[in-house]
């Protein structure tokens, strides 16, 4: 085993010689505490080494040993309702053997060793597998089927097949070239999983937030940010789509947050039950819990942990979303090492390959068709990331380099989240460049007009902004009534459809058809008001509609009757309107 000796301490840096032979990205253990870090850069007989815990203490001339290595992860049965730091270690463990701090140079199996999972193979005797096909599954949890693959690179003959209760480093099935399968694999965390075939991201990742799902769509293995300033919610956005989205498996990133608000998560997760499965939602979730206070290398890691475990369940034919809180926080401690390895900054300090590392990221988001030759399996991971530029300001290097990678930009105004108009996304601000490829889906899957539907009440929350410059100069008395009624429109759809509250038990989340009506009612109502204004009727005879008072409540309708009863109101709003009569 490759030994060398520490030269020289910086922070989380640390530089050893007599290291040649060493490889790039080796997992190496530093000091006699056995620290554990990764080599970054190698040069001569000399490596640099980012440590993942705190190296106060550490003495140059300490040894250190590589395990000649990458970052592995540790992939099956038992990663869901899993609480991991950001280099895979399981954190309840490691508080119930060391107290609330965890001590240094410790570390844990990923996946417990000793509980037994119940393994039905799928596969007989003498069929030929390549890597991604199934030998079987265990049942994970109660809802989630874990299917056993042969790993990536893999291929052969099935000589023997198991039944029964396993551990996951117990054999269950051998191939004819001598390889064993077993209920556990490990993948170096920086290098994405292959598989056949990416396919364009055509289909609505639904998130059940009304201004995204309708106004700035993200579809199944898309990728989105959500840039915004303290207080403005990003927290409590990841959380919700979390909770809310539709998919089937959850991995959510704490990549520097405050240990507060990962701690809402572990409270709430748990007791949250899953509308669809009605289990608890942790059944479904991975957390990777990397705490602001947690050393500032582990940070780097986390999302690459995060990433590499989504693949992972994409390659069963899961849809798997990914949710980083927050990118910024990982910015940082790229900065950090970079700084501590003296190389040259570039904008604001960042490393010069940050535009890089970045698209290194997000793009192993995607849809799929998974590698094996047994079944064709489509699978995809959505990446959600949340950013933190300082003050609000979206021209920082994070959010711009994170702008030109990926396809949604939900840009959170600090100024609608002090008015409490939340989710605090900016319909003038944010974009999605997706809209052209799932417009097919939502023909298909919600109306036929439901991209002119969008488009009409975009126009009228645009045109209100025109008309607000107007109204600052001569007051709202001065407008016509049609441009009134344009003003009034727009609250209705500021305040009683885009504003959304994410801890309401109906609200909370809002059904694509749901969403769709709704809309429908509202324009209906303002295209009716139009025509009753040009037949002379008077602006205040139609805001005086008791009718008004319903179309404000339409969120609050349960969603097993929403859509019958929204037709009703929208027949009711075309009866009325149509027979007010000029005064």
């Amino acid at each position: 085993m490759l030994k060398g000796l520490i030269a020289k301490i910086s922070g989380p840096v640390v530089i050893a010689k007599e290291m040649r032979g060493a490889k790039m990205y080796d997992v190496v253990k530093v000091g006699r505490l056995g620290l554990i870090g990764e080599i970054i850069r190698l040069d001569e007989d000399q490596a640099t080494i980012q440590v993942y815990e705190d190296t106060s203490g550490l003495v140059v001339g300490e040894d250190v040993t590589s395990t000649e290595q990458p970052l592995l992860i540790e992939l099956g049965p038992g990663l869901l309702s899993s609480v991991y730091d950001g280099i895979q270690r399981r954190l309840p463990e490691l508080f119930q053997e060391h107290g609330s701090y965890i001590t240094r140079g410790v570390s844990t199996y990923a996946l417990p060793r000793d509980k037994k999972w119940g393994f039905i193979p799928t596969v007989k005797k003498g069929e030929h597998l390549t890597g991604g096909d199934a030998v079987g599954y265990v049942m994970e949890t109660e809802t989630i089927k874990h299917k056993i693959m042969v790993p990536p690179g893999v291929e052969g003959e099935i000589k023997e097949i198991y039944q029964g209760e396993f551990t996951v480093t117990d054999v269950v099935a051998v191939l004819n070239n001598g390889v064993e399968i077993k209920l556990m694999q490990a993948w170096p965390a920086r290098v994405g999983r292959p598989y056949k075939k990416k396919l364009d991201p055509d289909s609505l990742f639904v998130s059940g937030q009304r201004i995204i799902d309708t106004f700035f769509p993200v579809p199944q293995g898309g990728n989105a940010i959500i840039p915004g300033g303290f207080g403005t919610g990003k927290t409590v956005m990841e959380q919700t789509l979390a909770k809310w989205s539709e998919a089937d498996i959850i991995i959510y990133v704490g990549c520097g947050e405050r240990g507060n608000e990962m701690t809402e998560v572990l409270v709430e997760f748990p007791e949250l039950i899953d509308p669809r499965t009605k289990k608890p939602l942790i059944q479904r979730t991975v957390l990777v819990a990397n705490t602001s206070n947690m050393p500032v290398a582990a940070r780097e890691a986390s999302i690459y942990t995060g990433i590499t475990l989504a693949e992972y369940y994409r390659d069963m034919g899961y849809r798997v979303a990914l949710m980083a809180d927050s990118t910024s926080r990982w910015g940082e401690a790229l900065r950090e090492v970079s700084g501590r390895m003296e190389e040259m900054p570039g904008e604001e300090g960042y490393p010069a390959y940050l535009a890089t590392r970045l698209s290194n990221f997000y793009e192993r988001s995607g849809r799929v068709i998974c590698s094996g030759s047994k079944e064709e399996r489509t699978g995809s991971v959505t990446v959600v990331g949340a950013v933190s530029p300082p003050g609000g300001d979206f021209s920082e290097p994070m959010t711009q380099n994170s702008l030109r990678i990926t396809g949604t930009f939900w840009a959170l105004d600090t100024d609608l989240a002090h008015r409490r108009h939340f989710p605090a996304i900016s319909w003038l601000k944010s974009y999605s460049l997706y809209l052209p490829l799932i417009q097919d889906w939502a023909r298909a899957n919600i109306a036929s007009d439901w991209k002119e539907t969008r488009d009409k009440a975009m126009a009228i929350l645009q045109e209100e902004t025109e008309l607000q410059e107007i109204v600052q100069l001569v007051g709202p008395d001065a407008l016509p009534e049609d441009k009134k009624l344009v003003l009034e429109v727009a609250r209705m759809l500021r305040e009683d459809y885009l504003q959304q509250f994410a801890f309401h038990e109906i609200d909370g989340f809002c059904p694509p058809i749901k969403q769709y009506w709704m809309l429908r009612v509202i324009l209906n109502y303002y295209g009716l008001s139009l025509e009753a204004l040009r037949r002379g009727v008077v602006l205040h005879q139609i805001l005086g509609l008791p009718l008004k008072t319903e179309i404000s409540r339409m969120k609050e309708l349960p969603l097993d009757k929403a859509v019958d009863n929204l037709k009703d109101i929208n027949e009711r709003v075309t009866k009325e309107i149509t027979i007010l009569e000029a005064m």
